[in-house]
């Protein structure tokens, strides 16, 4: 990957379909309210990791990729991580592989944890509360962090409200409240040393996800699926002063393209020398890409 030559670091996207056959992040009732929520076309929401490479290859980014593993709640399998990590392997130039284990996997998903970190190189795993149905700081999920933290990999956790399952009778039966942001304040109390990214301004909690970004200090915060056109005005300020070296560049890909987020972005009123820490300098950093960062 050549650093100096790419123009940003998408540090949210998502693998939806798996080219092995079978797997997918979602079932075709929350797909398809989760296509609607976003205004996304269905035909363009499922590309291939080998098409998410050429994508974000012709436009000189680099991207985190993952799948989210629900399975327990929703019966639906996952993209493999495998798959995820392999296809990061063949488009070192532009993918980074994160995974997604299910906390009810129990010992079995610590074990995968380990070998996904060792033997494939994957650096974070995602987290999705609401479709995990899990509130982040149930000790059914420690082990998990101990071993992400132990091998210094990331945990990314969805914050705020989802679009999965919006509009759906019952939501789908997804629950919003297990995406506060001050669930993870517990886990980043238990585990000081756990690198952890809030996804998304983290509606209707975007206070809480500010205040713990800025007290607890391996707490970032991505500002994937939103338009910048939408991000409440102490998002932005924070972003400018406080949390200027925390704050990272993530689109939601496929829901929300880097092109119509990138275009939103240069209208807010970002300081110049903050502009290139959110899209590149702080993922480079925070993800270890250097060897002195």
């Amino acid at each position: 990957m050549n650093l100096d030559e790419l123009v940003a670091i998408d540090v949210h996207t998502h693998a939806e379909v798996s080219s092995r056959g079978g797997g997918a992040s979602l079932d075709d009732d929350l797909h398809q309210a989760s296509s609607a929520y976003f205004k996304v076309d269905d035909a363009h929401r499922k590309p291939t990791l080998e098409e998410m490479a050429a994508f974000y290859r012709e436009r000189r980014m680099a991207a985190v990729v993952f799948t989210v593993d629900a399975e327990h709640a929703t019966g639906t399998p996952p993209v493999p991580n495998e798959e995820v990590a392999e296809a990061a392997a063949a488009n070192p130039d532009v993918f980074i592989p994160f995974a997604s284990i299910d906390p009810f996997r129990g010992r079995a998903g610590i074990r995968q944890a380990r070998r996904l970190v060792e033997e494939y190189g994957v650096k974070g795993f995602k987290f999705h509360p609401n479709i995990q149905g899990f509130q982040p700081n149930d000790r059914l999920a420690y082990g998990l962090y101990e071993v992400i933290e132990e091998l210094g990999a990331i945990a990314l956790f969805h914050t705020g409200q989802t679009g999965i399952g919006a509009g759906v009778p019952g939501g789908g039966g997804i629950r919003l409240k297990y995406s506060n942001p001050m669930y993870v304040d517990d886990v980043a109390v238990d585990f000081p040393e756990l690198k952890i990214i809030l996804a998304h301004p983290s509606f209707p909690w975007q206070d809480e996800a500010l205040s713990v970004a800025t007290h607890k200090p391996t707490v970032h915060i991505d500002l994937s699926g939103w338009s910048p056109k939408y991000f409440p005005p102490q998002l932005v300020q924070y972003a400018n002063t406080l949390l200027r070296d925390k704050v990272l560049f993530g689109s939601d890909y496929p829901v929300i393209s880097p092109d119509r987020w990138l275009a939103d972005f240069a209208k807010l009123p970002i300081k110049d020398e903050v502009r290139p820490k959110i899209l590149k300098e702080n993922a480079v950093r925070l993800l270890g890409l250097r060897e002195d960062s």
